[in-house]
């Protein structure tokens, strides 16, 4: 048993700080222990003894009868250390720190973590929190925690389910938890790491993700996530979903405020979570949505759904948000629309979204011969049925049917079914009971959907090796780097860099009568700013040229004109995840309209090709207005390439390829530039 399944697991908890009095934050582990039937050992640590809610306690975990697996620690911040101390003298493996006053408070309190931190690896204690609200592990009704949420007048259900919530946030992971619980979702553990300070709420999520029975994984995060613990979780194969917090700058800075938390390049973070495979909720809603989706066993063999709908209104709204999620409204077989012309009513549509009409209340058969026709299409991966104002009545015999085809087809079915709860007070527990997620909107329900692809696609774990280049001792010239370049494979204009007129002129010849010119000075990035780059210079204005561009200060760089194409930016820079990889539209468009998109090094099979395929302007790539196509095979090898001769470069740099031209035939880099991050 791993030390941190001892959060759920344990068989004896300490809750050190305990006391009797009322209100006392450290009287509610002890009671919600004692409230819900803990089977363990409950031993309050108070300095007082005696005995507290009937427990007898003991002075220190020293006095206390051993073995222990579990402390909660509910003290002031000054007396933490001390505590930690005597968890680590008792052989205690893990031990929640509920107390605040730690890095959340500013430098003092970042100090006092960070010393605490040491104690306890020093020791070999981890630790959970400091400032989180503890863990509750359902199965085994293990309450290390002072939540209110145990404290409502009304006795939570502790019947475990299969789902894992792991949060930063003590207050808002215990909400959501309580907002799934009141829709009907039955939680297994729920986990909040506070500061993050020595376990992270990754690697309590990997953890979880090891159990049997856990179904999927929902999680809320502040902190920057580390690469390795994604990739890992990833990994386990089981459907994660995750809301990060300080998307926006100013999140950013009351993220760090909250939890010392460092903010990063947030779509550096969407291009690695959907890399692995892992969703991305925008709020508790959504996080709550996807882990609805997650609890069936079913899983979609690809993106095409087809809606089936009692309402023309909803099923529109349906397909639009197909197309919005990026999933695919499936065009249905001509066997399909047939059979289903023979069943539905004449003022229905047998296309995709099918529409039965709400004559489906006085004849359910045709819903029933509706969905077996759609579920045997092979073109159809998922099924999302949308009605409205259902009774009781409607609902029952809508599941029946339901139930029947997914159980049949083994394809996921999601419900969305706009209406209110007086109408069907029971129909949420009865979609519940049959395995099918209930959304009360075609937009939830489609949000869903799109989640439960993102975490069954399939992905390959190997990354094409890499080409062995070391990392460069100091920045690379446009020349330098563009000589590694063709090194490795990629295609760069001809030229070569000149020491005078006469020999300007001459490769302006060689190239074709037409050349480009450009100064090449150490540190000047942005040449076309200062006007350090002239395009189409014939032969008889090369010496013109070449005086010019060498008075600023450096030598002069002459290269083919290369001809027409569509200019993109190829960029690889060090951030906090790791290595990343952006591809957008380059030249003028690159900040106009950020059309760009990402992926963490190594880059998996196909990654590249996926890239080029989510760029909005792709309609230029395959050749827009009558235009002819471009090359977009040469692209992705070269995007392959960029990727694997980086793939062992270490320290901060920016390698920025912009312009790229994508030919009719090939792919050439036109411009490149190599910056070392300076240390600050």
């Amino acid at each position: 048993m791993s030390e941190l399944s001892l959060l759920w697991n344990a068989e004896s908890v300490a809750v050190i700080g305990a006391t009797e009095r009322e209100g006392a934050l450290g009287r509610k582990p002890v009671a919600y222990l004692q409230r819900y039937g803990y089977p363990g050992r409950v031993l309050p640590i108070n300095p007082k003894g005696g005995t507290i809610l009937g427990y007898q306690a003991y002075p220190s975990v020293l006095d206390a009868p051993g073995p222990i697996d579990l402390a909660f620690i509910v003290v002031s911040a000054d007396r933490v250390p001390a505590a930690v101390d005597d968890c680590v003298a008792a052989g205690i493996k893990v031990a929640i720190i509920a107390s605040s006053g730690f890095a959340e408070t500013g430098d003092e309190g970042a100090a006092l973590q960070a010393e605490t931190v040491a104690r306890a690896r020093a020791g070999g204690l981890r630790l959970i929190g400091p400032n989180c609200i503890g863990a509750v592990g359902f199965g085994n009704k293990v309450m290390a925690t002072f939540s209110p949420l145990f404290s409502a007048e009304a006795v939570v259900s502790l019947e475990p389910g299969g789902l894992g919530i792991v949060s930063q946030s003590g207050a808002l992971g215990f909400g959501a938890a309580s907002l799934g619980i009141e829709r009907g979702q039955r939680p297994g553990w729920v986990i909040t790491t506070g500061n993050d300070a020595d376990v992270s709420a990754l690697e309590v999520l990997a953890e979880l993700a090891q159990e049997p029975t856990c179904t999927g994984l929902l999680g809320y995060l502040e902190n920057v996530p580390d690469v390795s613990a994604l990739r890992s979780l990833a990994a386990s194969g089981k459907p994660v979903a995750l809301l990060k917090s300080g998307r926006s700058e100013e999140g950013g800075r009351a993220a760090a405020s909250h939890t010392g938390a460092l903010a990063t390049d947030d779509r550096v973070l969407d291009a690695a979570l959907r890399q692995f495979g892992i969703v991305r909720a925008g709020d508790i809603d959504e996080l709550l949505d996807a882990g609805d989706a997650f609890v069936s066993p079913r899983r979609p063999a690809g993106p095409r759904v087809a809606v089936v709908t009692t309402s023309g209104g909803s099923g529109i709204l349906a397909a639009d948000d197909v197309v919005a999620q990026g999933l695919e409204l499936t065009p249905l077989k001509d066997e399909t629309r047939a059979a289903l012309a023979e069943i539905i009513p004449s003022f229905g549509s047998a296309n995709n979204p099918v529409d039965i009409t709400a004559a489906v209340l006085s004849d359910p058969s045709l819903f029933d011969r509706s969905l077996e026709v759609i579920a045997a299409d092979d073109t159809v991966d998922m099924i999302i049925g949308c009605f409205c104002v259902m009774t009781d009545g409607d609902v029952d015999k809508a599941v029946r049917a339901l139930a029947k085809v997914a159980e049949k087809s083994g394809k996921p079915v999601l419900v969305s079914r706009t209406g209110a709860d007086f109408l069907a007070p029971n129909a949420r527990a009865t979609l519940r009971e049959a395995g099918l997620p209930d959304y009360p909107s075609p937009a939830r329900a489609v949000r869903a959907a799109a989640a439960l692809w993102q975490v069954s696609k399939p992905r390959s774990a190997e990354a094409p090796a890499g080409l062995g280049v070391e990392t460069p001792a100091a920045e690379l010239t446009e020349p330098e780097l563009k000589a590694l370049l063709a090194a490795s494979g990629l295609s760069v204009p001809v030229g070569r860099v000149v020491a005078s007129a006469s020999e300007a002129k001459a490769v302006v010849d060689e190239v074709g009568g037409t050349a480009v010119f450009k100064a090449v000075v150490p540190g000047l990035v942005h040449k076309t700013d200062v006007g350090a780059v002239k395009v189409g210079v014939p032969s008889a204005e090369a010496a013109e040229a070449f005086d010019e561009l060498s008075a600023f200060g450096g030598a002069v760089l002459v290269e083919e004109l290369v001809g027409e194409g569509v200019e993109l930016i190829i960029g690889v820079h060090t951030s906090d995840l790791g290595l990343v990889l952006t591809l957008g539209l380059g030249g003028i468009f690159t900040e106009a309209l950020d059309d760009a998109t990402s992926r963490l090094l190594p880059l998996a099979p196909g990654d590249a090709a996926q890239m080029v395929g989510e760029l909005r302007g792709k309609a230029l790539l395959d050749g827009a207005r009558g235009r002819a196509a471009a090359d977009v095979a040469s692209l992705v090898r070269t995007l392959e390439t960029v990727a694997a001769l980086v793939s062992g470069w270490e320290g901060g740099f920016e390698l920025d390829l912009n312009p790229v031209r994508v030919l009719e035939s090939g792919t050439k880099i036109l411009d490149a530039a190599h910056v070392i991050a300076k240390e600050v």
